[in-house]
């Protein structure tokens, strides 16, 4: 049985939507493994995921971003010439990529070079969200209320 079935612990538990979809997306049945891509950490909050998008144009790729899920999604032009090939080891077929993002992690950007694509991203934590020093203070001096 390769499969967990989490259904029981959703039944009670309230707002745990992006979770629940989380660990439903990321089955080992689900496992893609077309085009490879690597994550790789290049500063404190800063990552570069990069994709080997080998025979695919800029305009045969789509990214999107939706509800903190990146869809990186390939669609080959029709080639109009019928070549015979007598070895053919660059995939070129349609594929459609998603990752996780973490929470307060953007898209900066991305660019295609040497058929391979990297996707900029880096975490921006709101200034109400991050941590901040409390300051301790002398201890209050006790008050009089009413003299007797």
């Amino acid at each position: 049985m390769n499969a967990i079935d989490f259904s029981p612990l959703f039944r009670t538990a309230i707002g745990f939507d992006r979770l629940a979809r989380l660990m439903e997306s990321t089955r080992p049945a689900d496992a893609q493994t077309y085009p490879p891509y690597n994550i790789e950490r290049t500063g404190e909050d800063q990552y570069v995921l990069t994709l080997a998008v080998a025979g695919f144009a800029e305009n045969e790729l789509d990214i999107q971003l939706h509800n903190d899920t990146l869809t990186i999604t390939g669609r080959p032009a029709a080639a109009p010439d019928q070549r015979a090939y007598l070895h053919r080891g660059i995939a070129g077929r349609a594929f459609e990529r998603r990752f996780v993002l973490a929470d307060h992690l953007v898209v900066q950007g991305a660019e295609m070079t040497h058929g391979l694509l990297h996707v900029q991203l880096k975490r921006e934590v709101p200034e109400a969200l991050k941590p901040r020093r409390i300051a301790i203070g002398a201890p209050a001096q006790p008050r009089l209320v009413e003299a007797a």
